[in-house]
């Protein structure tokens, strides 16, 4: 895993975890990177120091990347599953109920559903709260 400090075009700095460098390249090129204030996909990497290992032994790497790998994965999970449990799903119907709620037209209520990345800067930009499930990648622990 790695964390890298970055900063959306509206001067938001924040952090995130990538399994690898080639993870977030890929990521920040189909726009899956967003700013978590307003929602900017024109995100950047910050310099940072390195984080430098001292002479102690520590676990190996790719052990401690598995370990929090997966920790990250069962909070994803966690996250889509209680959303999923306790949130009514509006389907395509995301961003004009989502809109309705915040002006008062429709009954207040946690939603959840699918939105156009349009929609959403819309709805960020007029003061909606809104924010992406996580993508949840099949759980392999019952496969042999």
């Amino acid at each position: 895993m790695i964390r890298y400090a970055l900063i959306c075009d509206g001067s938001h700095g924040f952090e995130a975890w990538f399994g690898s460098s080639s993870d977030y390249d890929d990521q920040a090129a189909r726009g899956l990177v967003e700013c978590p204030m307003c929602g900017s996909r024109a995100v950047s990497k910050q310099i940072m120091a390195p984080s430098v290992s001292g002479t102690r032994k520590s676990a190996p790497a790719a052990d401690m990347q598995a370990k929090m790998r997966t920790m990250m994965m069962e909070a994803a999970r966690e996250v889509r599953s209680h959303v999923e449990r306790n949130f009514d799903y509006v389907g395509d119907a995301f961003a004009r109920e989502a809109r309705d709620i915040h002006e008062g037209r429709s009954e207040k209520r946690e939603i959840y559903g699918e939105a156009t990345p349009a929609d959403v800067k819309k709805l960020r930009d007029d003061g909606v709260p809104v924010a992406p499930l996580p993508d949840i990648p099949p759980d392999k622990s019952g496969v042999h």
